[in-house]
């Protein structure tokens, strides 16, 4: 496995975090919409990384800075956690362009995969991808998701509508229902 690591963001990174957006703003618009101007100054981007730490202590979300020697190359995030009865989360990621292909997203789904599941106690995580963006979709069918479902024309980027993937991953040892005996009445 790749010599990454995984962290969460703090103040100290603001700059760092900045300048990885604006280096990759071009490539991110590709697979997004465009985040507003204002969001690409130091005070926003401390207003962003207060709102993640506020998100983690209250359960909501997590995010965390994808590493390689010591450097960002990327982020990944767990959001709209729900729990008590679903203990799910929705998983994002994105990698700077030139750390794309060299098996480092893959990495960074395996370890927060390991995290939701054994430290948050999450039973369920999904993710959804544009049909647009192929290459995402394999990095999660490669950490054991599965395709659950298909939306047409759900997502518009740059204007024109998109279809999009919805998959999901079950922690090891989840609790599972038992099946209906045949014939049960409801």
């Amino acid at each position: 496995m790749p010599d990454l690591q995984l962290r969460q963001p703090t103040l100290d990174d603001v700059d760092e975090l900045l300048a990885f957006e604006l280096a990759n703003r071009a490539f991110f618009e590709r697979w997004i919409n465009a985040r507003a101007p204002a969001f690409y100054q130091p005070d926003a981007v401390a207003d962003s990384i207060l709102a993640l730490q506020q998100g983690a202590a209250s359960d909501h979300g997590y995010a965390f800075l994808i590493l390689h020697q010591n450097a960002i190359v990327g982020r990944i995030n767990l959001t709209a956690v729900e729990r008590p009865y679903f203990n799910r989360a929705t998983l994002g990621y994105r990698l700077a362009e030139y750390a794309c292909g060299r098996g480092w997203a893959s990495a960074a789904v395996a370890r927060l995969q390991q995290y939701a599941f054994d430290v948050l106690g999450l039973w369920r995580l999904e993710a959804h991808v544009g049909q647009h963006n192929p290459a995402s979709r394999a990095v999660l069918l490669r950490n054991g998701f599965a395709q659950y479902g298909h939306s047409e024309q759900s997502f518009c980027l740059h204007g024109q509508w998109h279809d999009m993937w919805h998959l999901a991953c079950r922690a090891p040892g989840a609790p599972r229902l038992a099946a209906a005996p045949v014939g049960a009445a409801l």
